[in-house]
């Protein structure tokens, strides 16, 4: 595989513990995208403050330069909740392809407020995320997959569509 992949979805539907088990088994170096969050924007969102369309710029080109970087594959964990995000990243990787991690908000919020001590991330800014988010149903390249799903179950699901891509 020679393509990008993006595990996206709201906070708290497990897009690092999916991204890094398909990085592992694709061979792809994993890219987090809250590694790439400025300082200001970490600390808005610890203080449970919702980032904006011009808090996220940077963020967003940070990310396209990493999609750049990686032209043989990576798997980059992101939120990229707007089609105008998305649309961003695929810019900068032609071929781009994205998991949507669907989850409900409860589901998300449990998830959200069990990882809190370890996670910059505030459980208030849950509804903001749900409120942003723009599914991406019906783009091309997407495949939606059930965040509740066991770990094993999910990145073999979406190993074997990114090698039934290859061949088609």
């Amino acid at each position: 595989m020679t393509s990008s992949i993006v595990i996206m979805g709201v906070a708290g539907c497990g897009k690092s513990s999916l991204g890094a088990a398909l990085a592992e088994a694709e061979g792809l170096p994993l890219v987090e995208g809250d590694d790439h969050h400025s300082a200001e924007s970490r600390a808005k969102m610890s203080q449970g403050i919702a980032l904006t369309d011009a808090d996220r710029d940077g963020w967003l080109l940070r990310l396209g330069e990493q999609l750049r970087a990686h032209p043989q594959g990576v798997v980059l964990t992101c939120s990229a909740l707007k089609r105008s995000y998305r649309d961003r990243l695929r810019a900068a990787a032609p071929g781009l392809r994205f998991v949507f991690l669907a989850i409900t908000r409860e589901q998300a919020l449990a998830r959200v407020s069990a990882r809190a001590p370890q996670h910059f991330f505030s459980a208030s800014l849950v509804d903001s995320q749900f409120a942003t988010l723009e599914p991406p149903l019906g783009e091309p390249g997407v495949l939606p997959v059930d965040a509740q799903a066991p770990l094993p179950q999910l990145q073999a699901e979406v190993s074997a569509w990114l090698h039934a891509g290859e061949s088609a």
